[in-house]
């Protein structure tokens, strides 16, 4: 390399020299175990892998000045050594990921039943397995089925009865309220003349016709009135 090319390169070398020392002071000015005394355990450990690297790194520049191809040199073994250290130490510094991985079950089925494919023994035994599972789902489904259609029968039923009752009890109320007119009717007619039991039979057939057509009328009247009510 020319002298004029050279210069530039010395200089800035010997600027980044300067700033070596001063940020070495403390390191220099005490010993090593004494200013990593009373650090944390953390601290402790960088101080003593940064120093470590710097002293190795100072070697491997030494020896690429003198020339000599320091990546066959030990030096260069000691410095990955000590890169590796400080990786950890990084690790560590570094809070850890959250694992957003989710195990998909229906994927490791297939997986599973596609590397389990070919073997008979094992074909058989999980079709078997399947249509015992599918045997026992259908039953839990008739058996649902038949148990709603039971209770919407029980329902049905039992409101048909209650109607039915109704229309009888009604029907047999009508029929005592019909009586009690036909009975009231009957004693009016016959408390003003006593003498129409001795004429009764005396009647001709004509007047018996009249008068049943007579009561059924009164009958019919009074269940019209029962309704309108």
């Amino acid at each position: 390399m020319d002298a004029p090319n050279l210069m530039p390169l010395l200089e800035q070398l010997d600027d980044k020299v300067d700033d070596l020392e001063e940020v070495l002071g403390p390191l220099i000015t005490q010993s090593l175990p004494k200013l990593s005394k009373n650090l944390p355990i953390m601290d402790k450990a960088k101080i003593h892998s940064m120093t470590a690297y710097v002293l190795e790194s100072l070697i491997f520049s030494y020896l690429r000045l003198k020339g000599v191809d320091a990546k066959q040199h030990p030096v260069w073994t000691e410095l990955t050594r000590v890169k590796q250290y400080l990786a950890k130490i990084k690790a560590l510094e570094t809070e850890p990921e959250q694992r957003t991985m989710t195990l998909d079950k229906a994927a490791a089925g297939r997986f599973i039943k596609h590397g389990l494919a070919g073997n008979n023994k094992i074909d058989l035994e999980r079709a078997e397995k399947e249509a015992k599972e599918r045997a026992r789902a259908q039953l839990k489904a008739s058996m649902l089925a038949k148990k709603m259609a039971a209770k919407e029968t029980t329902a049905t039923s039992s409101g048909a009865d209650s109607a039915q009752n109704t229309v009888d009890s009604d029907d047999n109320n009508d029929d005592k309220t019909d009586e009690d007119a036909i009975k009231k009717d009957a004693g009016d007619e016959a408390k003003p003349k006593k003498s129409k039991k001795s004429k009764k039979g005396s009647l001709s057939k004509e007047e018996r016709r009249n008068e049943k057509k007579l009561r059924r009328q009164k009958k019919e009247e009074a269940r019209k009135a029962r309704k309108a009510k």
